[in-house]
């Protein structure tokens, strides 16, 4: 590609960068939301991180895990127990990710889980 397909490429690369993200601030009124969008959209942090948690829990190297000698699973189940124990009060999840990596860590470093 020349050098004039690139600075032809990065302009047009800020452009669509500057208006997607200023699209909101375009209009003197404020847009309307559709609800039911705005009801799914509650739910898409929660699922972007099952989307990457998950497979990596019950996954290795591309194939299900079919062992129970995995340090993983335990302490993803830890963790959740924590959780679902603690829900509701400060610093649950924190504590969940703590809970989670004191069961995992003993076992996959000692045990070789």
């Amino acid at each position: 590609m020349s050098d004039f397909g690139v600075f032809v490429l990065v302009a047009a690369l800020g452009v669509v960068t500057l208006v997607t993200r200023s699209f909101f601030f375009m209009f003197k009124q404020e847009l309307p939301f559709p609800t039911w969008a705005d009801r799914g959209l509650r739910y898409a942090p929660i699922a972007a991180l099952s989307a990457v948690i998950i497979p990596e829990i019950v996954m290795r190297h591309g194939a299900l895990i079919t062992d129970w000698r995995d340090g993983r699973i335990f302490g993803a189940a830890a963790g959740a127990a924590f959780y679902f124990w603690r829900r509701g009060q400060g610093q649950a999840v924190l504590g969940t990710i703590v809970v989670g990596m004191a069961v995992y860590l003993p076992l996959h470093i000692g045990l070789g889980w």
